[in-house]
């Protein structure tokens, strides 16, 4: 997964001050992730005497962008584990635990534990939900084990996924790569996956025994035209063979078979290692508060929020931001980085009785990794144009070792730093 190495490197640093806001209003952010420990730094910046809750009850913070490196061996698992209190500032409450019920018009929320919640203001940073129960016969148990691979399920999942990889590069056979037909966190990871493990077995001389195949969910290999076209290019170089409009829609552990919904119908492939990325939607509780959009995404649940200001189109006391938000582009930390001071912004002109002009324009950010070593920064808006950080430097559809430094060497730090407020 992408941080933006590109955009939080040339930004980063201190911010100027700002005169801060007097206020008693009670914030509540839900989830402390990147999206809402950045934001809840950012706003004891700006805000003097407002509450601010945070709700998350999960105790470690991942540090998602590492999976993808943790996955094929370049990294230990403890390499994304840190615990979620060592990010929030002081000042903000933390609630660990999880809500059950949000109630927009009441502006009040519930806990799982019971406890009931009121706010004048909502963030809504949940996160998304994988739905590995949508893929018949595949249980996280499986991950490691019999050449199945899932490396979005956590940091230890993404080290079982390097042990069942490991043992495909070494034996060699039929090695089926999938994304789902939702929208997903990092559309890069799949393609870094395959890439990297492509390049690992070269390595080790067993690239020969291998058939490689990427099944892709539509008839595109990335959203951005110009970049599918690149990595067809690259397939076609390396051997890996496309598949497109292949939907994974069950499997056969034991057999080793993984059966496809395709135009043409359903259709079953024998695998020697399969990497599964289940359908991706936002959590029940916030699919079920009436927050998600109606029209869009209907399967999947995003809050409906204006895709400029983050600011729900029908309440305007909610904002949502990071993968939860439903926009066109944004399911990155990069994007993350990008949308945290437009949301930081129009919350506090409005506490204020003000209006900000500050607008998100769907940047995304992916260091596309093509082999250990090499990768591409590509960088995009909503518009599919290519927005490179470093023009005339860093060429995005190049692959560069130094596109490969941010991504493994520089690229923690300055997410870190997007943790605390600072970039």
């Amino acid at each position: 997964m992408a941080a933006g190495a590109g955009a939080v490197a040339v930004s980063g640093g201190a911010r100027a001050a700002r005169a801060q806001v007097q206020t008693k209003a009670h914030i509540v952010i839900l989830g402390a992730g990147a999206a809402g420990a950045a934001l809840a730094n950012r706003l004891t910046e700006r805000l003097d005497g407002a509450q601010i809750t945070i709700v998350d009850g999960r105790a470690e913070h991942w540090y998602q962008p590492g999976f993808s490196l943790i996955a094929a061996g370049l990294k230990p698992a403890s390499y994304s584990v840190s615990q979620t209190t060592d990010w929030l500032p002081k000042g903000v409450t933390l609630k660990a635990d999880w809500a059950a019920e949000i109630d927009p018009e009441a502006r009040k929320l519930r806990l799982q534990g019971g406890e009931t919640l009121t706010y004048d203001y909502l963030i809504v940073a949940t996160g998304l939900t994988l739905d590995h129960a949508a893929i018949e016969g595949f249980s996280l148990d499986l991950v490691g084990k019999d050449g199945i691979g899932a490396l979005y399920a956590g940091p230890q999942y993404a080290a079982r996924t390097w042990q069942a990889a490991s043992a495909f590069v070494e034996q060699g056979g039929v090695g089926i790569f999938t994304r789902p037909a939702t929208e997903m966190k990092c559309a890069g990871a799949p393609l870094k996956h395959t890439f990297l493990i492509d390049d690992i077995a070269r390595d080790a001389g067993t690239r020969g025994k291998m058939d490689l195949t990427y099944a892709a969910n539509n008839n595109s290999l990335f959203g951005v035209p110009i970049v599918a076209e690149k990595v067809r290019m690259l397939f076609g170089d390396r051997g890996i063979d496309a598949q497109y409009a292949h939907v994974l829609r069950a499997i056969e552990p034991g057999a080793k078979r993984a059966i496809f919904d395709t135009p043409e119908g359903r259709v079953e492939r024998d695998y020697d290692y399969l990497h599964v990325i289940p359908p991706q939607r936002a959590p029940d509780v916030v699919r079920q508060s009436g927050l998600s959009w109606a029209d869009k995404w209907v399967d999947q649940g995003w809050v409906e929020v204006d895709k400029h200001n983050l600011r729900h189109r029908r309440y305007s006391e909610v904002f949502a931001l990071g993968d939860v938000a439903g926009v066109p582009k944004g399911k990155t930390a990069a994007s993350v980085k990008w949308q945290v001071p437009v949301v930081e912004d129009h919350l506090v002109a409005q506490i204020a009785g003000d209006t900000a002009e500050t607008s998100y324009h769907g940047y995304t950010s992916c260091p596309l990794i093509t082999r250990v070593g090499r990768a591409m920064l590509i960088e995009f808006d909503y518009n599919d144009n290519l927005v490179p950080s470093f023009p005339g430097v860093i060429a995005p559809l190049e692959e560069l070792w130094i596109s490969w430094l941010m991504k493994e060497v520089a690229l923690k730090a300055t997410y870190n730093a997007m943790l605390r407020g600072k970039a």
